[in-house]
């Protein structure tokens, strides 16, 4: 998950609650629909996001809600705060989008919106973007992650080919965050408690531990930028696979709220891609 400006041109969506559901003690379910969504797009990827609009209180906006006129007319502390969340179902027929949010509390702005959502309330958002699901063609796949990719993983694992081989590595705080990850696939899900470690230790360690079948494999690693650019080198350096035989990328960043991780992403990211190339070279 992650924090940006809402982008011009990109669909406005206004959604309606239909239920939530609390799937761990740290994890919310949250159903949304309503006719603005039909026609909504997803399905393509399994790695498909939306952008979250959450109001600024005590601002008054246009009806309906015209994201342009905004940014044209109104200061950009009005503005509305946005938050990206990974699409962990969407149903074309029962016109039914599932997001899962990461809660701790009163901490952050959407996961004690997801705590407090009750039916029929509203909230906008963009989208869907996305780029990954599992290769058809892979001799294998590796999916990593911790609990803001866990929405992704699991929506991943439900399109892994019928019999495909899959390592599967998910850090989580402790034993009662984990959940069913159904899958065609032929899986091997390993859950890692952190029990109050560092955000990611453990999963570069099975990572880098893990006897690789071959290296046709196609992969896919997201959670916490710290970890990510750690397992991003040993995949591209030492292991020496291929950028387009890898998703990966920083959802958060700890010691950064969501607004700083995001305006510091891109410079983040050039640098990790110059030490790469300095180490490949």
């Amino acid at each position: 998950m992650a924090t940006e400006p809402a982008r011009k041109g990109r669909r406005l969506t206004r959604g309606t609650v239909l239920r939530t559901e609390r799937v761990t003690p740290h994890m919310i379910r949250v159903v949304i629909g309503g006719e603005d969504l039909a026609g909504f797009g997803a399905g393509e990827f399994t790695d498909h996001y939306v952008k979250l609009l959450f109001m600024q209180p005590g601002v008054t906006y246009p009806e309906p809600l015209d994201m342009e006129k905004v940014r044209a007319e109104m200061p950009r502390e009005q503005w509305p705060s946005t938050r990206t969340y990974t699409v962990r179902a969407w149903d074309p027929e029962a016109v039914e989008l599932t997001i899962d949010f990461v809660h701790h509390g009163d901490k952050g702005l959407a996961g004690p919106w997801a705590a407090s959502a009750r039916p029929g309330e509203q909230i906008y958002f963009q989208g869907p973007g996305g780029a990954y699901a599992p290769s058809a063609d892979a001799g294998w796949h590796l999916l990593v992650g911790d609990e803001s990719a866990l929405p992704a993983i699991a929506a991943s694992l439900e399109r892994v080919p019928s019999g495909a081989p899959a390592r599967v590595f998910v850090e989580v705080a402790g034993p009662e965050e984990e959940q069913d990850l159904p899958t065609p696939g032929d899986a091997d899900i390993v859950w890692l408690h952190r029990d109050g470690g560092q955000v990611g230790d453990l999963l570069v360690e099975a990572v880098q531990k893990l006897e690789f079948p071959s290296e046709d494999v196609h992969a896919f690693v997201h959670g916490e930028a710290n970890f990510v650019k750690v397992l991003r080198r040993h995949l591209r350096v030492e292991r020496g696979l291929p950028l387009e035989r890898l998703s990966i990328s920083g959802y958060w960043r700890l010691g950064r709220d969501e607004d700083g991780w995001q305006s510091s992403k891109r410079e983040w990211q050039q640098q990790v891609e110059q030490e790469e190339a300095q180490a490949l070279a």
